[in-house]
């Protein structure tokens, strides 16, 4: 092997881990097909592996290899257009000799690709972890955030899951939108998908508002496809319910000092026919036999939608929601997110309790700590808190407009 062969072995092989993801998920979002995706990405490396010693490396590489696979992909696209169309064609016929309603077809292409994404094959947070990867404009350090892990072990997951998946489908044609009577099964993966990318839609929040105002509108309007694709599932309810009550409140949450907090926000510029919606959602799954974590999550934002002024939230029936939460839910943040109800409905104390001790990991903690700290007029340990939430938060945000390409400072 010559030395420029080895120069571009190695390039490769340190473009691989990261690369190989950002090229499929382009091509998947292309071509909608996640089959041909990793083929095409595949080939593109092959092509470089051949190309290269003779051409030399390119000054982008991600971009040639990107582009490499974009090209083989509209290459092919015609021929497994044609396959796409008669194994479609084939689905439905199928569904039409099933009993009931013809219900399977969803309607949405990304939708559809998602729930063909979670496949039965993998466990629900791996489903997940997938979706994000190849079908959302999230990127990893996005979606490890999501799931409270570093980067490397996400990329880890990612990669065990597509193993798994090739594994899998070693029996499958491709990848296709599962039947009917399969989506309850793949619905958990689909609602914390939607979930996710609801939060990172209000990344931004603080400085100018939602910065993904397309992103919001994109996963509400997946939202109701799913609620009105199985209206027999309250946690499809409860997801599209929260949601709304949350994004009834857009228009509040900034102002000319910037971010504007839930009990001094203005709620005659709360959207009220989102709330009324979000509020008939959720008065329409209180009668389930075990609310889900969607459902109890809505549940608190209808409390806070209800209250005519923040001093008039229900801050016992609040903490109480909190308590039925903590049985079908091991969220490492509930403790924290209980103690502001806690302080508010019972004592500063009591909040200041339940967070007291806890690893400061992530934001809340700190944060959760100084706001009960400061009710309970211990000023100097809240400031200590505030403090501490800054600094673990300065990290993050440097890392972001690195990422972003954006501003860094001195």
């Amino acid at each position: 092997m010559t030395g420029r062969e080895t120069s571009v072995t190695s390039q490769l092989a340190a473009l691989f881990p990261e690369g190989w993801d950002h090229i499929t998920a382009t091509v998947v979002r292309l071509t909608g097909d996640w089959g041909l995706a990793e083929e095409c990405t595949q080939d593109a490396f092959t092509q470089a592996l051949s190309r290269w010693p003779t051409d030399g490396i390119p000054d982008k590489p991600v971009a040639w290899l990107v582009t490499t696979a974009r090209n083989r992909a509209l290459d092919l696209a015609r021929r497994v257009q044609l396959e796409a169309m008669k194994l479609r064609l084939v689905a439905g016929e199928t569904l039409r000799d099933q009993p009931g309603p013809r219900a399977a077809i969803i309607g949405d292409d990304n939708l559809e690709l998602m729930f063909a994404c979670a496949h039965p094959a993998l466990a629900t947070d791996a489903q997940v972890a997938l979706i994000l990867s190849a079908l959302t404009p999230l990127d990893t350090t996005e979606i490890a955030d999501a799931f409270l892990v570093s980067e490397r072990a996400m990329r880890q997951r990612l990669f065990r899951a597509k193993q798994r998946l090739r594994q899998a489908r070693g029996t499958l044609q491709e990848l296709t939108p599962p039947p009917r009577a399969a989506l309850p099964g793949r619905l958990p993966a689909i609602l914390q998908v939607l979930y996710v990318l609801f939060n990172a839609g209000y990344e931004g929040l603080g400085d100018t508002g939602p910065v993904r105002v397309h992103l919001l509108n994109d996963v509400l309007f997946m939202g109701r496809m799913v609620a009105s694709l199985l209206p027999g599932e309250a946690e499809a309810g409860g997801l599209l319910a929260l949601m709304l009550l949350h994004h009834a409140r857009r228009d509040a949450h900034n102002g000319e000092g910037g971010f504007i907090p839930l009990a001094d926000q203005d709620r005659s510029r709360w959207d009220h026919a989102e709330i009324s919606e979000g509020l008939s959602l959720v008065d329409q799954g209180r009668f389930s036999a075990r609310r889900g974590p969607f459902q109890l999550r809505a549940a608190i934002a209808a409390c806070h939608a209800q209250a005519a002024t923040a001093a008039q939230t229900d801050w016992r029936r609040i903490a109480r929601l909190y308590a039925e939460f903590a049985e079908v839910s091991t969220k490492p943040t509930l403790a924290t997110s209980q103690a502001l109800p806690i302080a508010m409905a019972d004592s500063p104390e009591a909040g200041i309790l339940l967070v007291n001790g806890r690893p400061a990991r992530y934001l809340l903690p700190p944060a959760a700590r100084a706001s009960v700290l400061r009710r309970a007029q211990r000023l100097a340990e809240a400031v200590d808190a505030f403090e501490e939430s800054l600094n673990l938060a300065a990290p993050i945000a440097l890392a972001r407009a690195e990422l972003a390409g954006g501003w860094r400072p001195d």
